[in-house]
């Protein structure tokens, strides 16, 4: 128990992000310290191969409130015990031997059900409040995680170079990075700050009423979320649409229309190409046809 209360102490000096190193302490705590104890497991080196393999054939066959957990679930348990069995033999951690790691089960082959640019439209012209217009946009067309977007402060819109623009934004992990803006896109955004002659520190999206203290709060995750349901009810849109569909809906279109991996990855804030490569695997072989032909033949 105090080894885990150590990597969670040490995750959250090294900066990592709330919700990650929240997951890390509720997995372990909740997850692998009470397999270890039925174990009897009592240090890293008893974890052998076929004891560390009893852990995740037990979250497969594990029945949730909803069912059997699904494999993504049981990768990101196993995932974070990785992550802390690797930190254990770090100087930080002990430098303890560790017997064996769990393995990672192979991943579902899942199909995204993502939005196709006319189903955004929809939605945006749906939308009654130019805020609300907005979030549709700068989801669609930034490719943010919800909560990078209620991060967004009027400050964070920038022109690094004449004429290009960009959102800085701030990713997981306390990472930085600019995210290509629309030229259109940014001088809509700015009009909505100047008609609510926002301060450079005030947030991009706020609720739509004023709060007892006379000014607009900062808009919320359920608020964000509200509004992207009642927007895609009120388009017709009868698939699940939910702020983070916009996201598989941009890096899916950039990779359909042959955009740059690296430059994806970047914009995505991610720290490497795993994660593209596992999800947006559901592309065709006619995707792959089309981004050849482009650039065999120099099609547009």
């Amino acid at each position: 128990t105090s080894l885990v209360q150590d990597f969670v102490a040490d995750c959250r000096a090294r900066g990592l992000s709330l919700r990650t190193v929240d997951w890390y302490d509720a997995t372990l705590t909740r997850q692998f310290l009470p397999w270890c104890a039925s174990e009897e497991i009592q240090n890293p080196g008893d974890l052998t191969p076929q004891v560390v393999g009893r852990f995740t054939a037990r979250l497969i066959e594990r029945q949730g409130p909803r069912g059997p957990l699904s494999r993504s679930t049981v990768r990101s348990y196993v995932r974070a015990v990785r992550v802390f069995l690797a930190w254990v033999q770090t100087p930080e951690g002990g430098a303890a031997a560790v017997g064996a790691s769990p393995r990672l089960p192979r991943p579902e082959q899942r199909v995204l059900d993502v939005l196709t640019r006319e189903e955004i439209q929809t939605m945006e012209n749906a939308a009654k409040t130019e805020r609300d217009k907005l979030i549709v946009r700068v989801l669609a067309d930034c490719g943010l995680r919800l909560g990078e977007v209620l991060a967004l402060r009027a400050e964070d819109l920038w022109e690094p170079r004449r004429g290009e623009f960009a959102l800085k934004v701030r990713g997981k992990g306390s990472r930085d990075r600019l995210v290509p803006l629309a030229p259109a896109l940014c001088r809509r955004l700015r009009r909505h700050l100047t008609a609510r002659a926002a301060d450079r520190r005030d947030p991009v999206f706020v609720a739509l009423r004023k709060g007892a203290d006379g000014g607009y709060a900062a808009l919320t995750k359920s608020g964000l979320e509200q509004a992207v349901r009642t927007l895609a009810r009120e388009a017709g849109i009868e698939k699940r649409v939910y702020p983070h569909v916009f996201r598989h809906s941009f890096a899916t279109e950039w990779l359909r229309r042959g955009g740059n991996i690296i430059s994806l990855q970047r914009i995505l804030g991610h720290s490497d190409l795993t994660m593209i490569q596992g999800v947006y695997s559901h592309l065709d072989t006619s995707d792959d046809y089309q981004a050849a032909m482009r650039v065999l033949m120099g099609q547009d």
